[in-house]
């Protein structure tokens, strides 16, 4: 003979049914946990969109802070070589022309004291430091192994200039002050060695020289342009910072 079961535990057993089967219910545009993918912009339901945001767009750091950052760690840089200097501020001259982080320097480190530069103009900060390196490393160690003088300053034909190309209608790195002319070098024992007149006419050692500080140029720089590559250079080394690797 069979047990009936009370009619008073039928709600109860038709609950515990209902219960065991609400994982397997999901809500209108709804997903369930860890079946969303993140390639996935939108999920519809059936008469529901939910818009979620792309993962592409989200952005941690404002590229005007990260610039901002980085000329910020330029100066300290640069302010840690000895260099005296003062950052000057953003300006536009022109399209393509602009000073964008820019410093004027008045006076590089050495060794054992510090090098003039004359007619310099605002230099980018980035080209400012290799410069700094450059003379200090390269310029000012060659003299005193080469020639046998410390060197005393270093004479330029400028930095920022708002001009193209020569013979293109491509703005130069002048333009962006990314690049500087260097025309000579004054020696502490007072001699003056200028690309001009020693690269082919100068004594042995002072040849030697302007092509030592030539290839130590090029190891720091992107670009770098002498007397070897044309004419419009065989007064000057152009020594431009870029991503570039060209030595001529």
């Amino acid at each position: 003979m069979k047990r009936r079961t009370p009619e008073s535990a039928i709600p109860l057993l038709l609950s515990a049914l209902m219960l065991s089967a609400c994982g397997g219910i999901i809500p209108e545009g709804r997903a369930p946990t860890g079946a969303m993918s993140t390639a996935t912009s939108s999920v519809s339901g059936p008469s529901t969109t939910i818009s979620l945001p792309a993962v592409s767009r989200v952005s941690t750091a404002p590229a005007q802070v990260s610039t901002r950052d980085g000329e910020m760690a330029c100066i300290s840089e640069l302010s840690a070589t000895g260099a005296q200097f003062n950052a000057l501020p953003d300006t536009y001259a022109a399209p393509g022309c602009h000073k964008l982080g820019t410093v004027q320097l008045s006076a590089l480190s050495g060794d054992r004291g510090r090098f003039g530069i004359s007619n310099i103009g605002p230099l980018k900060c980035e080209a400012a430091n290799t410069f700094s390196g450059w003379v200090q490393y390269g310029v000012d160690r060659a003299a005193k192994q080469i020639l046998g003088s410390p060197l005393k300053r270093v004479e330029t034909m400028g930095s920022y200039s708002c001009r193209n190309v020569a013979g293109t209608k491509r703005r130069s790195a002048h333009a962006r002050a990314e690049a500087i002319d260097v025309s000579g070098f004054v020696l502490e024992d007072g001699r003056r060695i200028v690309l001009e007149e020693d690269w082919s006419g100068g004594t042995a050692a002072e040849r030697e020289f302007l092509r030592v500080v030539h290839k130590s140029a090029c190891k720091r720089f992107g670009t770098v342009i002498g007397p070897a590559y044309n004419a419009d250079h065989e007064d000057h080394f152009h020594l431009e910072q870029s991503d570039a690797k060209f030595c001529r």
